[in-house]
């Protein structure tokens, strides 16, 4: 990439939006956002008005057309994710996307085979890999410092209302994709995955226990891993007291983050057994170097850190399928009872197509 500003984009103006903008303003010594898209002419205005973006569109393939943008941010309802990430890398971006990046194994297919076609790359944000606490960890499991992870216990227990269903396209299969899993507990999934790495068997079971929607309110699983590490997922929308949680049990030192959507380095804690003969050791894990914020501003760094060196960007390509294949597993395994293992699920599966499989909501008991 040349010396001049990156012109962005940012698709869809909702609430999410505004932390993509939060983002762009933080490197707007690289990336200048050139224009803005909604399907809502007088959102759009608005957003562009507050942000001081000089176009406002309601046509994606209008503005990539006239605006050739560089860098598309895509902030749209989760079923749109995929089609317009593969509209915008034809068009010459690169796209960093919101969570769900997509619907299915097939969708992935599909965003990679664009990758491959255009030499752009699409992204998915998950910027819980991305904080100062998150690499650190990282570095300690790599290096071995820690001895081997034995088990882990994730939790996303936070509360949405009624009225936060009432959005007409949450709480339904073909808009939203899924439910807590997909929509809520997926940042923890994908964070507990980037740290323990491959996984080999999910066991999961799942209801819509108090919400009237199609999807589940509320997911639990086991998982095992490639290393032997075992993991306990708890994922609800039901819970008054809001939480995220992650508890890894390594050879020789617990670490616990407790935050809620977004952890600085105050949020881990970081023990030993009493008595353990390696204290200089914890009192080392303890200092993480910086304290750097799981925001959309710390992944959209490490991104323009790999446009400009022209390389494959994280959490792109394999770096993200294999969160999307532990989502497909964790809703077949619940909803047909059986284990899933990982690779078993293959285009001639309904679950490679729709996280919901056949959709036949025989799964949902009320």
């Amino acid at each position: 990439m040349s010396n001049e500003r990156i012109r962005a984009a940012i698709i869809g103006t909702g609430g999410i939006a505004r932390s993509h903008m939060a983002a762009l303003q933080q490197e707007e010594d690289r990336v200048e956002v050139v224009a803005a898209v909604d399907i809502d002419s007088d959102r759009v205005r608005a957003f562009s008005e507050q942000y001081a973006i000089p176009r406002a569109y309601t046509d994606p393939a209008e503005m990539l057309a006239k605006e050739s943008p560089q860098l598309v941010h895509i902030a749209t309802p989760p079923s749109t994710h995929c089609e317009l990430s593969v509209q915008a890398m034809e068009a010459g971006a690169w796209v960093l996307c919101e969570k769900p990046l997509c619907a299915s194994l097939a969708e992935m297919d599909r965003i990679e085979e664009a990758e491959a076609r255009t030499g752009n790359y699409t992204s998915s944000v998950f910027q819980w890999r991305f904080g100062s606490g998150g690499q650190h960890l990282k570095r300690l499991i790599t290096e071995g410092a820690l001895g081997r992870p034995l088990v882990c216990v994730n939790l996303t227990v936070w509360y949405r209302t009624p009225e936060y269903y009432a959005v007409p396209w949450r709480g339904k299969w073909a808009t939203e994709l899924g439910g807590c899993s997909m929509g809520h507990g997926i940042h923890a999934m994908d964070f507990m995955l980037w740290l323990l790495g491959e996984w080999e068997e999910v066991r999961a079971m799942m209801g819509t226990l108090d919400r009237e929607i199609e999807v589940e309110d509320v997911s639990m699983a086991t998982v095992r891993f490639a290393n032997g590490a075992m993991a306990s997922v708890t994922n609800s929308v039901l819970s008054p007291r809001e939480e995220s949680y992650l508890r890894f049990d390594f050879q020789k030192a617990t670490v616990e983050l407790t935050h809620l959507y977004r952890y600085t380095n105050e949020n881990w804690r970081y023990s030993i057994p009493n008595g353990a003969p390696y204290a200089d050791e914890l009192a080392t894990w303890q200092q993480i170097p910086e304290n750097v914020p799981s925001s959309h501003g710390s992944q959209l760094r490490h991104f323009l850190d790999s446009m400009a060196r022209g390389e494959r960007p994280p959490v792109s390509g394999p770096d993200v399928r294999g969160t999307i294949e532990f989502l497909a597993s964790l809703y077949k395994s619940a909803m047909t009872g059986q284990p899933v293992t990982r690779g078993s699920i293959t285009p001639d599966d309904p679950f490679y197509h729709r996280m919901c499989g056949p959709c036949d909501q025989s799964w949902q008991r009320r």
